[in-house]
């Protein structure tokens, strides 16, 4: 039965993320911290193992396809993405669940707040 609601979690982190541009990680750790009980790193690291294979390609594809992607700018954040990872996750492994789940949701609130007062 999980796999089903794995699927579905996908396919809504999916849809939104095309809808939206956001990162999977937005949705897809908080349902899996929340919904199916993993530790915040889990739930960190499973995010990242999801998104190994190029599961934003046909999304980003429509976009090119509508003229909506700077494909120079892609490459360049791209290549800080993957360097800038690989520190990050070797950075925090090992910190307080506690401490990661409230630094989570701080990162979280301030990107709301930013949005929706636009500036």
């Amino acid at each position: 039965m999980n796999q089903i609601l794995f699927v579905v979690l996908g396919l809504t982190a999916g849809v939104l993320s095309g809808l939206f541009g956001i990162g999977g990680g937005m949705i897809l750790v908080p349902a899996l911290v929340f919904l199916f009980g993993l530790t915040q790193l889990q739930a960190q690291g499973t995010t990242l193992a999801a998104m190994v294979p190029p599961i934003g390609l046909l999304a980003a594809w429509r976009y090119w396809q509508s003229g909506n992607v700077k494909l120079g700018t892609a490459g360049f954040i791209c290549l800080g993405f993957f360097i800038g990872g690989l520190v990050g996750a070797s950075f925090i492994q090992g910190a307080n669940e506690l401490w990661l789940r409230r630094a989570f949701g701080c990162l979280l609130g301030i990107v709301a707040i930013k949005m929706i007062i636009g500036k």
